[in-house]
């Protein structure tokens, strides 16, 4: 039992690869927030540091707009 467990500790992947990043609404300076409640809408994902070395940009829905809207990547 004791060789059984230290064989799985052994065979865990690292996860020093993959970071938790914030995505925020690019729409900020649209009139459409002022129709809704103030205020940025953000997502938080994750994402492989070797894969995608650079800044994301994806395409979201923002519920402050009510519309779909590029969010970007921000530390």
């Amino acid at each position: 039992m004791l060789i059984l467990y230290s064989l799985i500790n052994q065979m865990a992947k690292n996860k020093g690869s993959r970071i938790t990043i914030t995505l925020e609404c690019s729409c900020r300076n649209l009139k459409n927030i002022e129709k809704r409640s103030n205020g940025i809408f953000r997502y938080t994902t994750t994402k492989n540091r070797r894969n995608t070395p650079n800044r994301i940009e994806l395409k979201k829905f923002c519920p402050k707009c009510n519309q779909h809207q590029i969010f970007k990547e921000i530390k």
